[in-house]
């Protein structure tokens, strides 16, 4: 993933700070983000949707909780 293909002034300061600080809880899966190829990513309303292979796989925001997305047939948010 191209981390600077990502408009990060949509999204909201509270997940900059996780997803960019070095003790942010998202850190880490940002670092792994961008040495993974298949993973792309797109700020919407201030949330940072994550997709591997196309598929939606993960929403990560600010406050509001972790949505993770399970693709099978169709799509399934779980919480």
């Amino acid at each position: 993933m191209n981390p600077e293909s990502i408009d990060i002034s949509k999204m909201c300061s509270h997940l900059q700070k996780k997803l960019f600080e070095e003790d942010g809880a998202y850190h880490h899966l940002w670092i792994a983000m961008q040495d993974d190829p298949a993973v792309t990513a797109v700020v919407r309303s201030h949330q940072l949707h994550i997709y591997r292979n196309g598929k939606k796989v993960l929403i990560v925001a600010g406050k509001a909780k972790v949505e993770l997305w399970i693709s099978s047939q169709g799509s399934q948010k779980s919480k």
